[in-house]
């Protein structure tokens, strides 16, 4: 039973966007609630059942193993993969948090001044304007390097060491809620509402 309620959900808002992830417990408090609405991503159609057509499918369709539903006294109420809110319509504001992976996230893997593509133990970040001429620590004044670039670069401008930046630092305008979920901790009835 435990390891079932550690089973994760994916919400999404009244637009399709994700906006979550919850446990078994929260979600079928969404759902016997009527907060919320399956999406039927087991049979490929993505059918929007409330919570008695769910328990209707669940019934003439039960899972193969017993990991994927919830026993009650009398049923097996099979766990949906996505939820649908009914009313909630935004998408959390949340601000991507500032560190060394989101900034290496953000410029792609890649040396923004050569322009190649490098694994992260190979790259550094560094200022474009210098701290010691008051460049910020800031999203717009970090940029991924690898090491070759930024020993060449060293503390000075760009152009004053002959290199040129291959886009101009931004903050991120990512949803911060999709692109925090790893890959590999995306569910399979997930990667449809993920992209």
């Amino acid at each position: 039973m435990a390891d079932v309620l550690s089973r994760r959900v994916l919400v999404l808002n009244r637009l399709w966007q994700p906006v979550n992830i919850v446990g078994v417990r929260r979600a079928f408090g969404l759902l016997m609630q009527d907060h919320a609405q399956v999406i039927n991503t087991a049979t490929g159609d993505f059918r929007v059942m409330d919570a008695g057509e769910w328990i209707t499918f669940s019934i003439e369709n039960p899972p193969e193993d017993d990991h994927d539903c919830l026993h009650t006294v009398r049923l097996k109420v099979r766990i949906p993969a996505v939820l649908l809110l009914r009313v909630f319509d935004r998408v959390p504001a949340k601000e991507v948090k500032f560190n060394r992976r989101a900034v290496f996230e953000r410029d792609s893997f890649v040396c923004q001044y050569c322009g190649e593509h490098f694994h992260e133990k190979e790259l550094n970040l560094d200022h474009v304007i210098p701290r010691d001429m008051g460049g910020k620590t800031s999203w717009e004044n970090i940029v991924t390097s690898c090491i070759q670039c930024n020993t060449r670069k060293a503390n000075r401008l760009p152009h004053k060491a002959g290199m040129h930046l291959k886009k101009q630092p931004k903050r991120p305008r990512w949803r911060p809620f999709v692109s925090s979920v790893p890959k590999a901790e995306v569910e399979e009835g997930w990667t449809y509402f993920m992209k």
